[in-house]
């Protein structure tokens, strides 16, 4: 079955996906892709391989279900680094700055993106005891963080992805909100701001707002509003920064007693915890859009074999940072989520910005959400729970077994919606006609 592909798609796979020879030649077809990535997927099953190499590689020919771009890039490949998504901690001194550093870049040197959270480091201006220095501050390290991401592509095919949180009640908090409006300083970082309940609290009170060192040590005093207007104002000028609602995810933590969460992959729809990553695949919904209605029999079929396509992935996966290989195989996170949203509901004649439309898009979150933890459980019977499980969120719910931590999310799907020729994430459909950038300098013609 040779996959129906846009000329758009197949342009994006050579430039990007289909493996080359060392000249740089294309030397396999977006068919054998596909074979190539179902085989390594499957190759983990103890039993019964070949059914499910072939259940893999018929979802995603029918351009039903894609996996994250570097397990398409890498998977059956030596080496191959397979997860989209880290998240890795920065300690308080030069040591850990540089070290982190060092992980990101060989994240990013594989194909994989990268979240930081810079709230553990010292405010600018402060005093350094070991060197009798001043400390530069946070911002100052997203910098070189920046300047090393724009030297080492993602993998050799694409430059490294980058998200940065600060806390709110950090003392360079101001600094850090007003640090891409230039629009030239950061360039490879997307930012949030990590809003806390305190926060949130004086904001909606007109109350004042304690910044303070990462050791608790009060610096001064801000008006909350005075804060929250220059996040409205920055965000306004340039899209930065957004908001990361801290206190509020880790209330739904799903293994507290692993750490706290500080940060998210780079685009936010992955919260995970330091060293940890996770791999995520989207199913095109719009391709289950018929004449009689939406194929809900087909989607929950679906979503089984990506949610134990997912699950394979971190066994096979080749982790460039041993840390993260060990917190990424006790918690087993995995993130099934959507694209084409906006095409299942232009086939069924629902307008984006109606009630139906919302109605629409919680009963198919809903019911990917139950089927995926469906999905996992099944499989947690025939492979064993995630080993994190005692004491995790679904334990103390009672929930039965599950194989993964997490089992869905929502991506911007930007680049593997184009091979599936559908719209990406749950986004709107931006016009009838429009030009593309891409990487590579070209611009691609969407209609």
């Amino acid at each position: 079955m040779e996959p129906l592909l846009s000329e758009n798609a197949k342009l994006v796979l050579e430039k990007r996906y289909l493996s080359q020879d060392p000249l740089g030649n294309v030397v396999e077809t977006p068919k054998e892709m596909f074979q190539r990535v179902a085989r390594a997927v499957a190759s983990i099953e103890k039993k019964e391989k070949q059914k499910w190499e072939k259940r893999f590689f018929k979802l995603m020919t029918a351009l039903k279900f894609l996996p994250n771009s570097p397990t398409l890039m890498n998977a059956g490949k030596p080496h191959g680094q397979l997860s989209a998504c880290y998240v890795l901690p920065i300690e308080d001194s030069l040591d850990g700055i540089f070290e982190t550093l060092k992980y990101a870049a060989k994240i990013h040197q594989s194909g994989g993106g990268t979240g930081f959270s810079f709230s553990r480091l010292r405010s600018s201006g402060s005093q350094v005891k070991t060197s009798r220095g001043i400390a530069s501050g946070p911002v100052s390290f997203m910098k070189i963080y920046d300047e090393t991401t724009e030297i080492i592509k993602q993998g050799g095919v694409r430059r490294g992805a980058n998200m940065a949180v600060l806390r709110a009640d950090h003392p360079d908090i101001f600094e850090f909100i007003n640090s891409k409006r230039d629009q030239k300083s950061i360039c490879n970082f997307n930012i949030s701001v990590g809003a806390t309940e305190d926060f949130m609290c004086a904001l909606m009170n007109d109350k004042s707002f304690i910044l303070k060192e990462p050791n608790g040590k009060a610096v001064k005093e801000v008006k909350a509003t005075e804060l929250f207007d220059n996040i409205v104002q920055s965000a306004w000028e340039c899209g930065d920064p957004g908001l990361v609602f801290l206190d509020r995810i880790n209330l739904f933590n799903p293994t507290p007693k692993c750490g706290e969460i500080e940060s998210t992959n780079p685009c936010g729809e992955q919260p995970l915890l330091p060293y940890e990553s996770c791999n995520l695949g989207s199913l095109n919904v719009g391709a289950y859009v018929k004449e009689n209605g939406f194929d809900w029999d087909g989607f929950y079929d679906d979503i089984k074999i990506a949610v134990r396509f997912l699950d394979n992935v971190i066994d096979i996966n080749f982790f460039p940072i041993t840390k993260s290989k060990k917190i990424t195989l006790k918690n087993r996170k995995i993130g099934l989520g959507v694209m084409g949203f906006a095409d299942a509901l232009l086939l069924q004649k629902i307008p984006y910005d109606s009630e139906s439309a919302v109605c629409f898009g919680e009963k198919l979150m809903s019911f990917l959400d139950h089927v995926a933890k469906l999905a996992s459980h099944e499989l947690a019977k025939q492979k064993g729970r995630f080993p994190n499980w005692k004491g995790s969120l679904w334990d103390h719910l009672g929930y039965p077994y599950l194989r993964n931590a997490t089992v869905s999310t929502v991506a911007p799907t930007g680049t593997i919606s184009m091979i599936a020729g559908c719209s990406s994430g749950i986004e709107p459909i931006f016009s009838d006609i429009y030009y593309k950038n891409v990487l590579s300098g070209e611009k691609l013609l969407e209609v």
